[in-house]
């Protein structure tokens, strides 16, 4: 019987496990996850800090964009609310878009450096 460690060694898991962490939304709880547990690879620890950071930023500007729609009133209420949801609607297709182009750099095995993160995501365990 094998041992339950050599199948997580299994390079096709690995590398599915790093899709898993670029699932929009959901992929932020394995990464951090994988953030957490000390004896993971370093891929599988460059995927998550770059799936965590993006997801965090992705919650907390649609939670200040939600709350920007929610505080507007006055004669300008309507058309500042509505261009408001446009940028929050924007903002998450990005996300998700971003997410996707991540995902592609995974499978074609190329780094997944974007600009401006890599300072930040040193610093993420």
């Amino acid at each position: 019987m094998e041992d339950s460690r050599d199948v997580l060694e299994n390079r096709t898991l690995k590398r599915l496990f790093l899709f898993i962490y670029l699932v929009p939304v959901f992929g932020v709880v394995p990464a951090l996850w994988t953030l957490s547990r000390r004896d993971s690879d370093r891929k599988q620890r460059e995927v998550s800090r770059v799936a965590t950071l993006i997801g965090l930023a992705w919650l907390i500007g649609t939670l200040l964009l939600t709350s920007g729609v929610a505080i507007t009133s006055g004669e300008n209420a309507q058309s500042m609310g509505i261009s408001q949801l446009l940028f929050n609607s924007l903002f998450t297709s990005s996300y998700f878009l971003s997410n996707l182009w991540l995902m592609v750099r995974v499978w074609r095995r190329q780094s997944l450096d974007l600009p401006g993160l890599k300072r930040i995501t040193k610093y993420l365990p």
